[in-house]
This record gives C-alpha cells, structure tokens and sequence, in this order.
C-alpha cells in the first residue's frame, strides 16, 4: 500500500519539452507506477494515511512542491523543498545527458559506456540528493528516488 499509484505534473509555467524529454518523462512514470516504494512517516501533526498515493509535482514561487492525495483524491499533505540543493546535480545531469545523445550518433560504443556509466552516477546522486530532502517527509527507496529525480529535471527544463 505504500506507494504511488497516480502522478501528476503540473506544467504550467513550464517551458516546452523536447521529443527526448518528453520521451524521459513518460519513461519515468511508467516505471514509476510500474514498480515504486513511497510512505509518508508516521508524525504527530496528522494522521496516518496510509497508500496508494497520488502524486502532484510542481515547481511553485522557486520551489518544488510534492502534492499528496490518497487513491480517492482526498488531500492528504504538500510539502515544499528548495530547489537549490538541486540546481548543481541537474545542471551536471543535463551536460551529460547532452555529451551521451551527441555520442551516440558518432563515438564508438565503448564511449558511450564510459560517458552512460557517468551519466547514471549523476542519475544516483540527484537520487541520492532527494531522499535526503525528503527525510522526514516521505520514505521513498534508490529506484523511486532515481525515477522520482528524473521527473524533477523535467520540471527544470529550459
């Protein structure tokens, strides 16, 4: 019961996606709701509502806003995290993704291991970026912190 069952993301504001990044974000909701780990720790100001959640994501007044409902829509909690924490992770994130596209259409493939294997340790560190910012406020394992950060750049873009 514990995890995300719906996401929504809010593109207001947001700049027009690229084919290659609308492509990411379908991937990382469709592997999201596919297979995620998501619980909102048990905390004296209100109380336990227990999953499947629905997910809202949005950048509001520089922020990054995680929205929570329960499977019926019923508000469960929002919360908000500086985006500044993130700025470094996604902007090395974005120039790699860049260096492994242009790769791929003119390096041989053993460069194009070398610059994916940097690709995905940028991926796990914006993860592992977010399960700190989340602490205290959701409980979400590597995979869904990895899909969850992806979906993050997203909302970053241009």
């Amino acid at each position: 019961m514990n995890r995300i069952c719906a996401i929504d993301i809010d593109e207001r504001g947001l700049a027009r996606t690229t084919p290659t990044i609308e492509q990411e974000r379908n991937v990382a909701i469709f592997d999201l709701l596919e297979d995620n780990s998501f619980a909102l720790p048990l905390r004296e100001d209100r109380p336990n509502q227990p999953g499947p959640y629905r997910l809202g994501l949005a950048i509001r007044e520089g922020r990054l806003v995680f929205d929570i409902a329960t499977e019926a829509t019923e508000k469960v909690g929002e919360f908000h995290l500086s985006l500044g924490p993130f700025r470094q992770v996604v902007k090395d994130y974005f120039q790699i993704c860049e260096s492994y596209f242009e790769a791929v259409k003119r390096l041989p493939p053993s460069q194009i291991e070398a610059i994916d294997m940097a690709r995905r340790g940028i991926h796990n560190e914006g993860a592992r970026v977010l399960q700190e910012r989340l602490e205290g406020k959701a409980e979400v394992d590597i995979d869904t912190a990895r899909r969850l950060f992806t979906l993050i750049c997203v909302l970053h873009w241009g």
